[in-house]
């Protein structure tokens, strides 16, 4: 397909995607003196970025050590020094402060801005652009790539054909489809003959099966420790994580479970999984027994489901008094033998549910798939098979947890991406 030369526009380098990275990047190539469009299908610009992290944007996480960083992206790992060697956390914070947003650090080193809005840091990023005279063109849905004897050449879009010398590919990935995210960029660059992991839902709530679980909808349990592991006599593939739990009337939500859903996705490929909650990680079995017994010798005329909240987290008790036949759940406390007080114990150190699966992209923070980082050229984010194309952010094939690891992915392959044109 040939450019209609009436709708032909000529500029060095065509932005698709007004997010995070692709304002980044269109930020830093028109700061270099390039004539700069980006073009975003939406009526605003970074519609995702505005809602991230429940309206607060965690804007990068303060890990100062770039080994420690860069081992939050698994296998991308090695593909990453040299990018993050031109633009690394220090970079972004430096960046972000000098344009007036100042950055506070949090717990689990989660950096936001000081408004603790996200509007505040899209704001930011289009000043960034607009005051170094990128043209931006919202409500301009781009449709394909038009290529010429194996050559880049335009952008077919609602609004016509534009043409630029180089191309930036920023449409992000699936997740957060209420924002319109669509992916669609991944399947322009399949159909050109780069190659594109299939999209999964990556930080993401889980499913549980039991309705134990579902009735605690709402509740928060700030330190928990859970296991995961498809055979609890086997130690091949369980692994264990602690840290916030949200119960929902699905499942489990919440930091802990979100950066979780990766590695449980694996699990779930050979079916349901079994998981349990450790509601005292840090309390030894025989420790936590004679607790019981305390509590148990203070409350011995009361019915066994009335002495639980003296023993479980708040809000917990029904579930764990529900692992229990109804004849125990009424026993006398005194009546309550040994046996039984010892299950307790097991019971509060390891309350099982089933995880059938994971919620779906509708409901995923990030979602990994995308073109493989052997395909690109992270020096500089140009892609291998097309010297004119230039990939950054979410469109990578990246696994990453939450905590600002996504965001910084994008600060900095846009801002290499926009080095590079």
């Amino acid at each position: 397909m040939s450019i209609s030369r009436s709708n032909r526009h000529q500029y060095d380098v065509i932005v698709i995607g007004a997010g995070a990275s692709g304002m980044m990047a269109a930020g830093r190539a028109a700061e270099r003196g390039l004539k700069v469009l980006l073009l975003e299908k939406n009526k605003k610009v970074g519609k995702k970025l505005s809602v991230t992290g429940g309206g607060r944007c965690n804007i990068l996480n303060f890990e100062e050590d770039t080994k420690k960083l860069l081992a939050n992206y698994g296998e991308a790992a090695k593909f990453l020094y040299s990018p993050f060697s031109q633009h690394g956390m220090s970079d972004s914070k430096k960046f972000f402060e000098s344009k007036g947003l100042p950055i506070v650090v949090e717990a689990r080193q989660r950096a936001f801005s000081a408004s603790q809005k996200a509007e505040d840091v899209t704001a930011c990023l289009k000043r960034y652009a607009t005051e170094n005279n990128v043209e931006l063109k919202c409500s301009t849905r781009v449709d394909n790539f038009i290529v010429e004897k194996g050559e880049i050449v335009g952008v077919s879009t609602n609004r016509g054909d534009y043409e630029a010398r180089s191309y930036i590919l920023a449409t992000g990935g699936l997740a957060h489809k209420n924002t319109t995210s669509s992916g669609a960029g991944l399947d322009w660059v399949a159909k050109i003959g780069h190659t594109v992991h299939e999209s999964s839902p990556n930080i993401v709530p889980l499913v549980v099966q039991e309705e134990w679980v579902k009735k605690l909808s709402g509740l928060t349990l700030s330190f928990m420790k859970i296991t995961f592991g498809a055979d609890y006599t086997k130690e091949a593939g369980r692994f264990s994580k602690t840290g916030k739990i949200l119960f929902t009337h699905f499942g489990l939500s919440g930091p802990l479970i979100l950066n979780s859903a990766n590695e449980v996705r694996n699990l779930l490929k050979s079916g349901p999984i079994l998981a349990t909650i450790d509601l005292y990680p840090d309390t030894e079995v025989n420790v936590l027994r004679n607790r019981v017994l305390e509590v148990f010798d203070k409350n011995k005329n009361k019915e066994l489901r009335n002495v639980l909240k003296n023993l479980v987290p708040a809000g917990m008790d029904k579930a764990v008094a529900e692992q229990f036949s109804p004849e125990l759940q009424k026993m006398r406390v005194h009546s309550v033998s040994k046996e039984e007080r010892f299950a307790l114990v097991d019971r509060i150190k390891a309350m099982p549910m089933t995880i059938t699966g994971t919620m779906g992209m509708d409901w995923a923070v990030i979602s990994d798939g995308g073109i493989p980082l052997e395909e690109v050229d992270t020096k500089t984010m140009q892609s291998k098979k097309f010297s004119n194309l230039y990939l950054t952010g979410d469109v990578l094939h990246i696994n990453r947890p939450s905590g600002g690891f996504l965001l910084q992915l994008c600060w900095t392959t846009g801002f290499v991406a926009g080095s590079h044109v």
